[in-house]
């Protein structure tokens, strides 16, 4: 070989690795806040708890928390707070009350209220008797949580369950929902001892930016003061997801959560008004209803039961971005050499072009693969979640590698018909029918997930880093090899379309300051262009 063939690609693999190293160190750049959100020398107010892990429901009418996982978690909670704020007391939850009375927390006894009026009558009774039993725990009832946004109850029966339970209570009662259904019905104002208002930013009809999220959070509060003079006004629900899919400008990450909440304390402290987050510990069960965004709202992981950000340490997005840095290092360096060992088969020298894009496959590719395994880890719920994400990063660290090989044998990307078609147009080795395979499973996977944010995109999470491992080299490799003769395949064309309108209709749905959106949907773009391109030829003879 000529000493250019190995000079190029040498040359490229070593600004491939220091661009994956810069934007690693970028990615991975902490910040340090002011005031941490657990702050050992300022204990929290209050925080919501519910002491579901794994894969433990409330969903499963069945599910019964043992007592032991809730003095665990309890005895755990009373390092950082003085009050803990429970829902129900179904599932074993009724415990709670004895078992803060033995570690030393207040509880706001919660009692659920549904369209199931004999449930709710239990609950009630429960949640009484419990009050009476703990007075000195038990700090006020909350009867009912989003019973009128559910539309499970009229506003006159809700008031008539607050007018019964204050009949029979020693202590304050209250119901909490969303700070705008409390403006739609004001008539239960009256009924209660103070209000409870729900302000989560990033769930607002037009989601809130981090950044504005505190004040957003005080602008609320002091409307509603206004509104209902007299009588105390309780953030019942307030925070950030630290994991899942933007809305708008809204976006979950661990260093947003860390900042909306260490900056709604500070303001809380600041104005003394009274603050309970949501929630305590992750709650991978909620993903079943509200998507990825609904199990990540914990300052402590479902898992190990830590707190998200100890005092005094950096918050990074990445706190494993060394190891992220060091994979993508080594897919790039195992994208070129594929080219390289492809190049010793068939020694000749390739056009500089091909090189180039190789290097592009593999910088992208080693940028990216740490982003798309991070995602994987927390978007993937259930058998099926794992096989759906698991399957997508398997054919984005697949393709750059297989993309390689073609570019530089100088082969065109396959088409369908070449994996599935009649015999006349298959037969182009092994690694070829893999790349065939690795394209149709990232077509199948991108469009199903374009028809899914067009039809039901409310919880659904963009695949922007796996779709760009795998979307550019199969762009790149069309562009330079395209075949100059054969058909135009259907099923391609087909694709082509369903991407091309779904990713107009997404961008026209989030907006465009939604940049996981935009970003999936000009992944769209470039798939269906790449796939408009598609052309197959049969084999000669």
């Amino acid at each position: 070989m000529e000493p250019i063939s190995l000079r190029t690609p040498l040359a490229l693999l070593l600004i491939s690795l220091a661009v994956i190293a810069s934007v690693w160190w970028w990615l991975a750049t902490p910040i340090t806040l002011a005031r941490a959100p657990i702050d050992p020398n300022a204990k929290l107010q209050c925080v919501s708890y519910t002491p579901f892990r794994g894969a433990q429901t409330p969903l499963d009418p069945t599910t019964q928390i043992p007592v032991e996982q809730i003095e665990e978690d309890l005895a755990n909670l009373v390092k950082v707070t003085d009050c803990v704020r429970t829902y129900s007391i179904e599932n074993g939850l009724d415990q709670v009350p004895a078992v803060a009375a033995k570690v030393g927390l207040k509880v706001m006894q919660g009692i659920w209220l549904g369209s199931n009026r004999f449930k709710n009558l239990q609950q009630i009774a429960i949640a009484i008797r419990l009050s009476k039993e703990y007075p000195n725990v038990i700090t006020s009832l909350i009867v009912g949580n989003e019973v009128l946004l559910r539309g499970e109850m009229t506003t006159a029966d809700l008031a008539a369950n607050i007018r019964a339970v204050k009949a029979q209570a020693s202590v304050p009662v209250t119901y909490a929902d969303v700070w705008e259904y409390w403006l739609k019905n004001r008539e239960i104002y009256d009924a209660v001892d103070f209000v409870t208002i729900h302000i989560l930013p990033y769930w607002e009809d037009v989601p809130i930016k981090a950044k504005f999220a505190a004040a957003h959070v005080d602008d609320i509060r002091k409307r509603m003061a206004g509104a209902f003079p007299g009588k105390e006004i309780l953030i019942g629900e307030t925070g950030w997801p630290s994991a899942g899919r933007m809305r708008e400008g809204a976006l979950p990450s661990r260093t947003n959560q860390a900042r909306v909440v260490s900056e709604i304390l500070d303001l809380a402290r600041r104005e003394g008004f009274r603050v309970n987050l949501i929630e305590a510990y992750d709650q991978p069960w909620k993903r079943m209803l509200e998507g990825t965004v609904g199990g990540y709202w914990g300052l402590f992981d479902s898992v190990r039961r830590q707190v998200k950000y100890p005092p005094g340490v950096a918050i990074s997005n990445y706190p494993a971005w060394k190891l992220y840095m060091g994979c993508g290092m080594a897919l790039s360096a195992a994208t070129f050499l594929a080219a390289w060992l492809t190049l010793r088969r068939r020694p000749w020298t390739p056009r500089p072009s091909a090189w180039i894009a190789v290097a592009i496959s593999a910088t992208t590719a080693g940028a990216l693969v740490g982003i798309a395994a991070d995602k994987m880890t927390y978007e993937s719920y259930g058998v099926g979640g794992w096989l759906h994400w698991g399957v997508l990063l398997a054919a984005a660290i697949a393709a750059p590698l297989l993309s390689a090989h073609a570019l530089i044998a100088g082969r065109s990307l396959p088409t369908f018909l070449e994996l599935i078609g009649p015999r006349d147009y298959r037969g182009k080795g092994a690694l070829m029918a893999l790349l065939a395979i690795v394209m149709a499973v990232t077509t199948v996977i991108a469009a199903e997930t374009a028809l899914g944010f067009t039809f039901d995109p409310r919880y659904r999470d963009f695949p922007y880093a796996s779709l760009t491992m795998a979307v550019v080299p199969f762009a790149l490799l069309t562009m330079l090899n395209r075949p100059k003769e054969g058909v135009r395949p259907i099923a391609e064309s087909v694709f082509a379309g369903l991407l091309a309108v779904g990713a107009l209709y997404i961008l026209y749905n989030e907006g465009t300051i939604n940049w996981q959106s935009d970003w999936t949907c000009a992944m769209y773009l470039l798939l269906a262009a790449t796939l408009w391109r598609a052309r197959a030829a049969q084999n000669p003879g």
